[in-house]
């Protein structure tokens, strides 16, 4: 795996998905000390030990959002039939669960030493994405037609299909709201205090548009033939890209 974000350094584990590395990386605690988890940016998954996960602070998500970011210019790797644990070897099961009313998969490893969790199904576990409303099926469809798939970077026609024909992953979009409620903790908890979040409908404006953040509110259009990711996109808008 070459071009790590910074923050992140080689030397994991084989990826259960492609066998290649893992990138390595050190996220904040929810109680002190830091917790370690290894990522693969090309099949855009993180594998935590066993409750690695719900271990992870705020500012931790936060960080990881911005491994997200870094990662979605980057050619994905569909994550194939049998992910193998990268402690015993063993083939991993895919599991469905479900956090409040949200429903989220992945990978765990029958022996319990963790899970092989699609950044997209994280953010699912978070509450940090949510399904689409009929109302912005109906605008995406009138105004961009198709959008990129977050897990697996597929396009996808969002008034036929709503999951990826390709990963199954369903369509989801970044919850702004969710993002601002994170955003607003963290500034009780004497984090720097983070600009304010736009929402969702102002967002869907530009992108509608073929806008994009940069270093300002808005970029330029973007290039011919680009698709909208309504999580990475969406994100950018919400947390500037600069490193963890």
């Amino acid at each position: 795996m070459t071009g790590l974000p910074e923050g992140l350094r080689a030397g994991g584990r084989p990826c259960p998905g492609c066998q290649a590395p893992m990138a390595i990386g050190e996220f904040e605690h929810r109680a002190q000390g830091r917790v370690q988890v290894e990522l693969c940016l090309d099949c855009r998954a993180i594998w935590f030990d066993a409750y690695e996960s719900a271990q992870l602070a705020a500012t931790a998500i936060l960080a990881l959002f911005r491994v997200v970011q870094a990662a979605r210019e980057r050619a994905a790797h569909p994550i194939g039939g049998s992910p193998r644990c990268p402690a015993c070897r063993g083939v991993m099961a895919i599991t469905h669960d479900i956090q409040h009313t949200t429903r989220f998969t992945y990978w765990r490893c029958n022996a319990g030493h963790g899970r092989f969790t699609p950044f997209v199904q994280f953010l699912r576990e978070k509450e940090f994405v949510r399904g689409l409303t009929p109302a912005e099926v109906t605008r995406l469809a009138a105004t961009v037609g198709q959008v990129r798939c977050t897990s697996c970077g597929a396009a996808v026609d969002i008034a036929r299909d709503p999951a990826c024909p390709y990963c199954a992953a369903p369509i989801s979009i970044l919850d702004t709201d969710a993002v601002a409620r994170t955003l607003e903790r963290l500034q009780r908890a004497s984090v720097p205090p983070a600009k304010a979040v736009p929402d969702a409908a102002r967002i869907l404006d530009a992108l509608t548009q073929g806008k994009r953040r940069s270093q300002g509110m808005l970029s330029a259009p973007a290039p011919t033939g680009g698709l909208v990711d309504l999580v990475a996109d969406v994100l950018d808008f919400v947390i500037p890209g600069d490193s963890p």
